[in-house]
């Protein structure tokens, strides 16, 4: 049965990071993102200011040893936070997308709140680093959040040049498309959207 109050909290500690999270999907985009890693910061918080979604993460990791840790376990609580605030995803309109332009560049992103984890990534960075973020880890932020939530996500970059750019296109389409996807539609009375009566499984 759908919550009243569409928030999630994820708590998870391993021996790599711990990880502390809560989002409400019908905040205004109000966000307080601790990483240790300032690139990876910058991103969550355009997620959540572009998709309304409150977001509150607190993420220490063994950085020490590298940044992939770290990234990977952000992505994977963020994903079942949103997933446990979603619910049975009761009368949500399950599918977003979004055109992201940022100057030069223009991206698309596309989604369905499916049950069924799919990433399909058609974007690359031209250098290694964005700060101090690895530019490699970035797809794999996308594809563990993906697991996690149990989204369908398609990303494409159509052209740019501008590195910075890239991500924050990318990142910017994905918070918009989530934002139509998370939103209720008062017309479909609560009801799950799908036939099968349930999404996922």
């Amino acid at each position: 049965m759908q919550k009243t109050a569409r928030t999630g909290t994820i708590e998870r500690k391993t021996a790599e990071t711990e990880i502390a999270i809560t989002v409400n999907l019908d905040g205004t985009g109000a966000y307080d993102i601790s990483t240790g890693i300032g690139f990876l910061d910058h991103m969550v918080e355009q997620f959540s200011k572009h998709s309304l979604i409150d977001v509150s993460m607190k993420v220490v990791g063994d950085l020490h040893v590298d940044q992939h840790h770290t990234t990977e376990d952000s992505a994977i609580a963020l994903g079942q936070a949103l997933s446990d605030a979603l619910g049975d995803k009761a009368g949500i309109g399950r599918y977003g997308s979004a055109y992201s332009p940022m100057d030069e560049t223009l991206a698309r992103v596309a989604l369905d709140i499916s049950g069924r984890p799919y990433c399909v990534w058609n974007a690359q960075f031209s250098q290694e680093k964005l700060g101090e973020w690895d530019t490699e880890l970035i797809r794999h932020w996308f594809e563990s959040i993906a697991q996690s939530a149990g989204i369908t996500l398609h990303i494409e970059l159509l052209y740019g040049e501008n590195n910075h750019h890239i991500c924050e296109a990318i990142y910017k389409g994905f918070a918009r498309a989530m934002r139509t996807a998370v939103e209720q539609d008062q017309r479909k009375a609560g009801a799950i959207p799908s036939t099968k009566g349930q999404l996922g499984g």
